[in-house]
């Protein structure tokens, strides 16, 4: 079964950095696996070479890589290059899910290409492809009001936001199966003009 792109959710990992804000593309692509496993195929696959945990997703007759690097955030690249390497997957068929501090927390978007707005996830897969042309689900987890408080505020939990980002992950796997089954031009139609409660 051909692969017709590879998923990849952004975060640190080890138990002190689960529940963090910088943890939220690991949070959201967990929770899609958990949510179709019971009616889609779901393998983990042996890829200890790329330091990655790794899934083969077989969803509605196509088949998808759902990583999850298990180098740190900032190096996140030297997970990602390899394996799409391996897999023969170009650029254009990545799909990074990140947490993004850019939006309100809740609030989700779907885009290809553009900056990395500072976020060494995003800077580390660009920089090892060369191109920053792949497509990013961001996941909005807003700005601290102090701007110097950034690198805490991203490894911090989630706050009084919780119940904002909760949702956000619950948005965040409705829009994997949207990129998933409608293409990703009809996804992000659909991704980015959804109401703001």
């Amino acid at each position: 079964m051909e692969i017709k792109g590879v998923i990849v959710g952004l975060g640190n990992p080890g138990s002190q950095y689960a529940t963090t804000r910088h943890n939220l593309g690991f949070l959201t692509l967990e929770a899609f696996l958990k949510n179709i496993s019971s009616e889609q195929r779901v393998d983990q696959i042996s890829t200890s070479k790329f330091n990655s945990i790794t899934f083969k997703v077989e969803y509605n007759n196509s088949a998808w890589i759902c990583v999850f690097p298990q180098t740190f955030m900032n190096l996140s690249g030297d997970c990602v290059q390899p394996l799409l390497s391996w897999y023969k997957i170009m650029p254009e068929n990545l799909y990074v899910i990140h947490d993004e501090l850019d939006l309100i927390p809740g609030r989700i978007q779907f885009k290809k290409g553009g900056g990395n707005a500072g976020h060494n996830g995003l800077k580390s897969i660009s920089n090892r492809l060369g191109t920053q042309d792949y497509f990013r689900l961001r996941m909005g987890i807003g700005r601290p009001k102090d701007s110097s408080q950034v690198s805490s505020w991203v490894l911090s939990g989630f706050g009084q936001d919780k119940p904002l980002i909760e949702e956000a992950i619950q948005q965040g796997i409705y829009a994997i199966k949207d990129i998933i089954e409608l293409g990703t031009v009809k996804a992000m139609n659909k991704i980015n003009t959804k109401k703001k409660e």
